[in-house]
């Protein structure tokens, strides 16, 4: 009777030594596919040729993104025109105009086409130029634009 049962015992020991405990110890080549396949659901759409109006056309860009400010980037220091320094919970912003007359605020670090904005004090903004019409400058020069306090 002890034989049957150990017998028994070690069969099921080597049934269950030989069948896999988890998918990792599955050999490669006998990996069963356990991934589901999901199928898109919403339109489609064929363009031969023509855009897709169901792209996204921002490509994921949020709009109130204040890092990537792309029209500062492309403004040169000379065709800044300074209009006013702001205070607001102690910091210092500039406002500044382009040559259309579109407002930016900008504070110290941000970039423009030919340098960035090196201080801003409570009656002058300081720049850097580092570039002189796309090409490096051997040594920066440093452009400072002032607000004539009323007196």
């Amino acid at each position: 009777m002890k034989k049957r049962i150990f017998v028994l015992f070690v069969a099921g020991v080597i049934c269950l030594g030989t069948l896999p405990l988890s998918a990792q110890d599955v050999d490669q080549g006998t990996q069963l596919d356990t991934r589901i396949q999901i199928k898109p659901r919403g339109p489609t759409y064929n363009p031969e040729g023509r855009r897709d109006p169901f792209r996204d056309l921002l490509a994921g860009q949020d709009l109130r993104d204040k890092d990537k400010t792309r029209g500062l980037q492309q403004l040169a220091i000379e065709d800044a025109i300074l209009i006013g320094i702001v205070k607001h919970r102690e910091k210092l912003t500039a406002i500044i105009n382009d040559a259309q007359g579109w407002p930016y605020y900008i504070k110290t670090g941000d970039n423009f086409l030919d340098g960035f904005v090196l201080n801003v004090n409570d009656s002058q903004v300081i720049f850097r130029k580092t570039k002189e019409r796309g090409i490096p400058l051997t040594s920066p020069k440093d452009i400072v634009k002032e607000i004539k306090l009323e007196e």
